[in-house]
């Protein structure tokens, strides 16, 4: 075959060839050229990063005719040899199929033996976490005191994997992901040498599907070209790598924060039918999530964006999105994600995610308007409450000119403010109805649950767990939670749009206690003293039994009896 895949065509000969690892690299070349090199090196790091490619420019360097050399030459008979691996001292292993203790034992064997046509062997065992645990075993003795013309070089993408006695008996270098602006260089580079048209954005993608590594990019690169006609473009790339342009995923993004459900649907359609993978368009959005949140906070951050780049639509989308609501749409999406990993269905919980995330927004949406209204009828009332004060004093001047001191004026206020509407009456009897089956257990087995109920409610309806979130089980029997709620508008929007949904709750969450009476804190304070004076009768001898039936209601410890 005369072709060459690009990653196998432009594999590093030096060590400067190796983007991104220039930690590695500078340190690597100061010992070449001052000749201290260790007997032992261990190479971990993500693939296709330059790990087994940086292994094969020492094992030439060290062997170089013109050593000491920080680069080798790729000119002499040596590191000629070594490129072609017609060379047997430098010996490249495959852990993953040369696991077993007779393979490291071989090696341990010819290890004593001279090298026959350079001045070091070389060993690179490539994925050594593979090796069994006879084979560790075998290989420990030869790594901490080989001879010295002997060299080992071992690399892995799992290092944890890899026993510590072996790891102390070696030079660790940890090879770190690639930036995209290093792939993106590199490809640039490699197109330019082979006078090969593309567009920015294209390469930008093949850097961001690469996901830190070079071989990858090299790949997808090659098989981008392969398909595109005259020019590699964004869509040729898209393509082949099966990711969603960043033009969907403001489509998606912009349908969601509109609660244009139909949109989403059907865009998300279209994107499955052209073929893209469920898993793969989850990860992008949580990503395209991700590099708008940290835009919203950090907009001099652009480098350190994912998937995004910041154009005319990104700003546009990303201007009225709220920091918070961003912080929770990557929570939902991460769980969906992580329930799409087990799925049979993954299409079908990609769908859930995206209309759970449309109704929050929908339901967020109409909250604000209600608090807007609530805003716009405060300010109508306090207008008339103004108007009124200045009528009402008028009048209360009118009133002193006429008959001396006469407090007639103040009589309908007095009227109104002891004026009990009849929603109050109804609770309050239910409340008493409640309390005279009402006992400790209950109260206590409603208040050690009422967590997992407001748990419950979140997932149902966030509006209902917000009015439900100011209240307390005060009281319960065997079937009735009393609440008490500290404002007026939480309790009423409780007792009336989420009844159903807290008593379903209740009843999965309770055993039996299904229903719930709400009444203000203040009234509950009220009712439960008129209970306990009722409970109290006429006689000093049911005294006993008004004890019994408070500590019944309360518990002991809540009860102090004084005498008089």
């Amino acid at each position: 075959m005369g072709y060459q895949a690009l990653y196998r065509v432009w594999r590093p000969q030096l060590l400067k060839d190796v983007v991104g690892q220039e930690h590695i690299t500078k340190t690597l070349q100061n010992a070449l050229l001052q000749e201290k090199l260790s007997h032992a090196y261990l190479f971990s790091g993500p693939r296709g990063t330059g790990k087994t490619s940086a292994a094969k420019i020492i094992a030439k360097a060290i062997n170089c005719e013109r050593a000491p050399v920080a680069e080798p030459c790729n000119e002499c008979s040596a590191c000629l040899g070594i490129t072609s691996g017609a060379i047997v001292d430098v010996m490249e292993i495959d852990a993953a199929s040369n696991n077993g203790v007779d393979e490291i034992r071989d090696i341990r064997d010819k290890v004593k033996f001279a090298p026959s046509e350079v001045r070091f062997k070389v060993y690179i065992i490539d994925e050594v976490h593979m090796l069994s645990t006879g084979a560790f075993n075998a290989l420990l003795k030869t790594l901490e005191e080989p001879p010295g013309h002997v060299l080992f070089i071992l690399a892995t993408t799992e290092p944890h994997k890899i026993p510590l006695t072996i790891i102390s008996r070696c030079q660790r270098f940890d090879f770190k992901r690639i930036s995209n602006q290093a792939i993106v260089a590199r490809i640039k580079h490699i197109l330019d040498h082979d006078h090969i048209e593309a567009e920015e954005d294209a390469l930008s993608m093949v850097a961001r599907a690469a996901e830190g590594g070079m071989r990858d990019a090299l790949s997808l690169l090659d098989q981008a070209i392969s398909f595109a006609e005259e020019s590699l473009t964004l869509e040729d790339v898209l393509a082949v790598t099966g990711a969603v342009s960043q033009r969907a995923l403001s489509e998606i993004v912009s349908s969601v924060k509109d609660g244009d459900t139909i949109n989403v649907l059907n865009t998300l359609n279209q994107l499955l039918q052209d073929g893209k993978d469920p898993l793969r368009l989850i990860e992008d959005l949580i990503y395209y999530f991700r590099d708008m949140l940290l835009y919203k906070n950090a907009p001099q951050a652009e480098d350190l964006l994912e998937r995004a780049k910041v154009d005319e639509d990104f700003l546009r989308v990303v201007e009225h999105l709220d920091p918070n609501w961003l912080y929770a749409t990557i929570e939902s999406l991460n769980a969906s994600q992580q329930e799409m990993k087990w799925s049979a269905h993954p299409k079908i919980f990609l769908e859930l995610a995206l209309l759970k995330l449309v109704n929050q927004r929908v339901s967020n949406s109409d909250m604000t308007a209600n608090s807007a209204v609530s805003s716009t009828e405060v300010d109508q009332l306090k207008e008339k409450v103004f108007s009124l004060e200045k009528k009402i004093q008028g009048l209360q001047s009118g009133a002193i000119q006429s008959s001396q001191g006469t407090h007639t004026p103040a009589q309908p206020q007095q009227r109104r403010a002891k004026k009990v509407t009849a929603q109050t009456r109804v609770s309050t009897a239910q409340v008493k109805e409640t309390l005279k089956q009402a006992d400790k257990q209950h109260l206590q087995a409603a208040t050690s649950r009422w967590g997992d109920v407001m748990e419950r409610i979140k997932t149902q309806s966030v509006p209902a767990h917000a009015w439900l979130s100011d209240s307390k089980p005060v009281a319960s029997s065997s079937t009735t939670v009393v609440l008490a709620f500290q404002n007026e508008m939480h309790r009423d929007m409780m007792d009336t749009k989420f009844r159903v949904i807290l008593e379903g709750i209740l009843q999965e969450t309770l055993s039996g206690q299904s229903n719930f009476v709400t009444l203000l804190q203040q009234q509950w304070e009220k009712v439960k003293e008129e209970f306990v004076s009722e409970q109290k009768g006429t006689t000093k001898d049911e005294k006993d039994d008004l004890v019994d039936e408070a500590v019944k209601l309360v518990g002991e410890e809540l009860i102090e009896l004084i005498d008089g």
